[in-house]
């Protein structure tokens, strides 16, 4: 059932287009040392926006790996640069999908993408 939604979803949900824009924006970020780690963690989203469905993104910490010093420092940085308006703009898609009952799956999708686009350094990406 995962196969067939996450197929659905990249051709149809927008996972196509998710998965472009988190690249396009991690190599915009890889461009400077700085944002070395945001691009990291963008490539790492892009794999999951492509295809959400049976994945789910998880503290690090849960699956006995460490985080690295600073990451929720970052992460607050993200939240204030981009991560708002990542999330403002999967919600808003999430209730454009909650229209139709056929939509609801790919709501859902959406409102995982926007849960992740809060603290998406530390992150790891877990098979449920």
């Amino acid at each position: 059932m995962a196969l067939l939604g996450n197929l659905l979803w990249f051709f149809l949900g927008g996972g196509l287009v998710s998965f472009f824009l988190w690249i396009f924006f991690g190599i915009i970020m890889a461009i400077t040392v700085v944002g070395f780690p945001f691009a990291i963690a963008a490539f790492r989203i892009a794999g999951f926006a492509a295809f959400p469905f049976g994945k789910e993104l998880v503290d690090a910490r849960l699956v006995g790996e460490s985080r690295i010093l600073g990451t929720s420092l970052a992460n607050f940085l993200w939240i204030v640069f981009a991560g708002l308006w990542l999330a403002i703009s999967h919600t808003i898609a999430a209730l454009m999908y909650f229209i139709s009952i056929i939509g609801i799956p790919f709501g859902l999708a959406h409102l995982k993408l926007a849960r992740v686009t809060f603290a998406p350094l530390g992150k790891k990406t877990i098979s449920r």
